[in-house]
């Protein structure tokens, strides 16, 4: 005999304001003591790119807006498990590691998949970051 389990709760994650309303997606989802982001791109507020064809400011800024999900979900880059970084140029991967380094000095080091794309949602991005963090 088993015993049926309510279904989890989910609770969709904003800001203010939130970047990603008009697309129809949110900017994460928690369940439980998880928070699970949608990709975040090199985005400011308002949704307009952030450093063209400057992947180190791209990626600063999309992990700004990581750090800011993760933070209005009740968790933070600290608490970070997993992490799925999509590029345009494998190359860059060693930018990435020096700011891996910055943003996410903890040990252990969290899970990673550096995934090269031909392509994200706006031509000039070249960097996506989605996560699954903790909420304590």
């Amino acid at each position: 005999m088993s015993t049926a389990q309510p279904p989890a709760e989910r609770v969709r994650v904003t800001a203010d304001p939130d970047w990603y309303e008009s697309a129809g997606i949110s900017l994460g989802v928690r369940v439980g003591n998880l928070v699970f982001t949608s990709g975040q791109a090199p985005i400011d507020a308002q949704g307009a790119t952030v450093g063209a064809g400057d992947f180190e400011a791209q990626a600063r800024q999309a992990l700004a807006n990581l750090s800011t999900v993760l933070t209005n979900a009740g968790s933070s880059l600290a608490d970070v498990v997993k992490a799925t970084v999509f590029v345009t140029d494998i190359a860059r991967q060693d930018v990435f590691a020096e700011l891996r380094a910055e943003h996410f000095p903890d040990k252990p080091h969290l899970a990673e998949s550096f995934v090269e794309v031909s392509s994200l949602a706006d031509p000039e991005w070249m960097i996506e970051i989605e996560a699954i963090g903790l909420v304590r």
